[in-house]
């Protein structure tokens, strides 16, 4: 398994080297430096909030946990990691830097974070990239993340390296272990709070590990979009879990969704119906798609869906037009992937950092580019019965329009949303999401 990202690693490092030699080259900086970050202390306390690394800097290289560290590059030049490992007795230290990645960087060890100033490579126009801190100010940088700059690497970023893929592979793979453990404790009937501690153990991290707050959602609170708590009680009865939570690998993100129903009921059937919706724009994925587009359809195939199972009694199309369809699906049918859960550039329609307006009446959608060769994406259609949104439908025109008898019975089961990653590739999608479903 290591062998294979070791045998990738080379050909990303020179697809990122590539990339950052045009955006210097283009913005008419010598050199970057990028910070990984600090920890940053609680307000009136002496503990730490938990420390997430600079993306930036862990496209470079596989380290996530590395506060107070730097990778610096310059066109021509080996890439120079500064790496802090303070000799302290009250927290355990990191490791010096170790594995395949290692003798592609020039290493230099520092024991407090002022020393980094030192041993930094010199170049006349340096630009940093990361989070400022005041004590930078004499440090003698030209530019602190100029949009010149970042602007090209995040509009590159979005095409992965067979190396990033790799590594959401395996994110998808430790993510499906958790979905596997949670759907178990949801039919015997756990908590909240339990079936997120069961995700957690399956996949072998902790909480502040997970790429994003992971979302445990029984009954309704499966009908908020980000449900955030975990309760400790028990509901008097399961309907239905929502889960929205993934691993990562080396700083990339899954990010996985499934619904489940707690019986064999019309919930499952609608359910069943938006699977196979999902499963049709996931086979759509492929360089050259327009992803508004394919959001668009995502709508269409949602109110057909409304129409199927008795909900609104309209045409799809006339569902879409008068935004009954966006009712029941409020959120965009997905974004790009990769070192954030959210990744950057998903409206960039060039490297000059130009972008692509949303859809008219889709706001929230979080991708407008067309895909290119190994784009990732998610694909997550969902079908929900939000309260307020509800509400506004049935003080609006289409209101005798919609079997409320219906609707109303659902509410008990929140809603649902099915997400895949999917790699855009000339002959075919790769799902890496389903995949790793069929293996695990």
């Amino acid at each position: 398994m290591a062998d294979a990202l070791a045998r990738h690693y080379p050909a990303h490092l020179a697809a990122v080297t590539r990339r950052f030699d045009e955006a210097l080259a283009a913005s008419g900086f010598d050199q970057a430096v990028i910070f990984a970050g600090s920890p940053h202390t609680q307000f009136l306390d002496d503990t730490d909030y938990p420390f997430r690394v600079n993306p930036h800097f862990k496209y470079w290289l596989p380290l996530t946990n590395a506060p107070d560290s730097f990778v610096a590059y310059a066109q021509g030049h080996k890439p120079v990691l500064v790496f802090y490992q303070p000799e302290d007795y009250w927290y355990l230290p990191p490791q010096a830097p170790a594995g395949y990645w290692v003798e592609h960087f020039d290493v230099r060890i520092i024991k407090k974070p002022d020393a980094a100033r030192a041993v930094l490579p010199s170049a006349p126009r340096a630009a940093f990239i990361g989070e400022w801190r005041e004590e930078f100010t004499p440090w003698g940088f030209a530019a602190v993340n100029p949009a010149t700059l970042l602007n090209p690497l995040h509009y590159s970023r979005a095409a992965k390296t067979e190396y990033e893929l790799e590594c959401m592979r395996r994110a998808n793979a430790l993510s499906v272990k958790g979905h596997r453990a949670a759907e178990r404790a949801f039919r015997a009937g756990a908590s909240e709070f339990e079936i997120h501690g069961a995700f957690c153990a399956a996949c072998g991290l902790t909480d502040n590990e997970l790429p994003y707050g992971a979302i445990i959602a029984l009954n309704e609170h499966a009908a908020t979009l980000h449900y955030q708590h975990r309760a400790r009680g028990k509901p008097a009865k399961h309907h239905s879990f929502l889960i929205d939570a993934a691993a990562q690998v080396n700083g990339y993100a899954a990010d996985v969704t499934r619904t489940y129903s707690a019986q064999q009921d019309e919930f499952q059937a609608l359910i069943d119906a938006l699977d196979k919706t999902q499963r049709a724009l996931g086979a759509k994925v492929k360089p050259g798609l327009d992803f508004k587009q394919l959001h668009l359809e995502a709508h269409h195939a949602v109110a057909q869906l409304l129409c199927d199972f008795d909900f609104v009694d309209l045409s799809p199309e006339e569902m879409v037009v008068k935004r009954v369809s966006s009712a029941f699906l409020p959120h965009g049918l997905g974004h790009l992937l990769g070192l954030q859960t959210h990744d950057v550039g998903g409206f960039m329609a060039n490297p000059g950092g130009d972008t692509i307006p949303k859809p008219e009446g889709h706001p929230y959608l979080r991708t407008t580019r067309s895909l290119d060769e190994n784009f990732v994406v998610t694909i997550e259609p969902g079908l929900y019965f939000i309260a307020p949104l509800l509400a506004q439908l049935q003080a609006g025109p289409v209101n005798r329009h919609v079997n409320w008898g219906k609707v109303d019975a659902f509410r008990r089961y929140g809603g649902i949303r099915i997400e895949d990653n999917v790699a855009a590739k000339q002959d075919g999608p790769e799902n890496l999401t389903r995949t790793a479903f069929k293996i695990m």
